[in-house]
């Protein structure tokens, strides 16, 4: 039975994602696949599971409540728990075993103060220009290190940075970023033996070689997204996702006959239109009014009308040769015509993840090979 709005997840391509990347990594690093945001929309388990299938060693998320379901789902390995973390946030990642992010000497105390079983494993950030968490002084920063590894309870187990204009070609913060990090990595080294240096996102990984440090963090890559914002096939990566719909119904019109709040697309001839059960409330959003392309019967059809929370219209032509019940691909191949993430976060002026992470709870995620 055809379904309103069914996301096809393919662990397996995000398998093979994980292994081309982990392939091309220099100086022995690790490759770490980043799962937040339930795996950047197409669901944390099995994505995580599959990542460690390819070859990755370490998983990252944002929030303690990630890596909590991790656990519960019994994923093992490192975890590392990246986001910013309130006090019972902090002892949530400590009891699922999750490695954590300092930058300041406050955390650091409390962190001290845990009560568990383990010593904690701590990662220093130093922020060398993205201006979020992190310090920007690297004084102040190998300060934070040197407390936690004078900590009892502690172990000072990585220093990490992020980068800025990484998926930027050409510009020149990312090497100046690149710069400042390995100054600090060397320092850090000399007083730290075996800690784990890590920065590059996807795009730094695949942009620069000796971005890779210790280990790499992965996201939209391992999903088969170009970080670039380009056809993801050029760069062998295999996308993980496909979005379907259905026709609900075939309608005719005349000219003058309009569909959707506000009248944005009016016939101009006789044409046919065919009703698809998705909308906004699934994340197909309304940015996309008279916008996008759907393929129907392996060709390419323009929505037309205001998107609405439930339904988009799309335009047969002078022919209905749709029914109902057919499939409808919004991101995906159909025949020899194919829809890209990155297509539909052109037109609405977007990154592809974006489009991914925004796909509402109302649709459904099944796993296919």
């Amino acid at each position: 039975m055809p379904e309103r709005a069914l996301a096809r997840i393919r662990p397996g391509a995000v398998a093979r994602n994980c292994s081309r990347l982990r392939a091309a990594l220099t100086g022995g690093a690790e490759l770490c696949v980043v799962v937040k945001a339930d795996g950047y929309g197409h669901g944390a388990v099995s994505c995580a599971r599959a990542a460690q299938a390819g070859g990755a060693s370490w998983l990252a998320v944002a929030t303690a409540g990630e890596a909590t379901g991790l656990r519960r789902a019994g994923i093992e390995g490192r975890i590392l728990v990246m986001g910013a973390l309130t006090h019972d946030e902090m002892v949530e990642a400590l009891a699922a075993a999750a490695e954590v992010v300092a930058w300041n000497a406050d955390f650091v105390r409390a962190l001290a103060a845990h009560r568990g079983d383990r010593p904690a494993q701590v990662h220093v950030k130093l922020d060398t220009g993205m201006g979020r968490l992190g310090t920007d002084d690297p004084m102040e920063a190998r300060g934070v290190a040197e407390k936690v590894a004078a900590a009892k309870r502690l172990r000072l187990a990585g220093v990490m940075t992020h980068f800025a204009t990484a998926d930027e070609l050409g510009d020149e913060h990312f090497p100046a970023q690149l710069e400042r990090f390995g100054a600090f990595v060397a320092r850090m080294r000399a007083e730290h033996p075996g800690l784990v240096a890590h920065a590059a996102n996807s795009a730094a990984t695949l942009r620069d070689p000796a971005s890779h440090f210790d280990m790499v963090r992965c996201g939209v890559a391992a999903y088969g997204l170009d970080p670039f914002g380009e056809d993801p096939e050029l760069r062998d990566l295999e996308p993980a996702l496909e979005l379907e719909s259905y026709v609900a119904a075939v309608k005719r019109f005349h000219p003058g006959q309009s569909a959707g709040y506000g009248r944005r697309w009016t016939a101009t001839e006789p044409t046919w239109l065919a009703v698809l059960p998705i909308g906004y409330g699934d994340g197909w959003r309304r940015g996309l009014t008279n916008n996008c392309d759907v393929l129907i019967g392996g060709r390419r059809r323009p929505l037309v009308g205001t998107v609405s929370m439930d339904n988009v219209t799309v335009e047969l032509g002078a022919e209905a040769d749709a029914a109902m019940g057919d499939p409808a691909i919004l991101i995906g191949r159909q025949g020899e015509e194919r829809i890209t993430c990155e297509e539909v976060a052109r037109r609405l002026d977007t990154i592809n993840y974006e489009v991914t992470c925004g796909l509402s709870r109302r649709v459904r995620r099944a796993e296919a090979p």
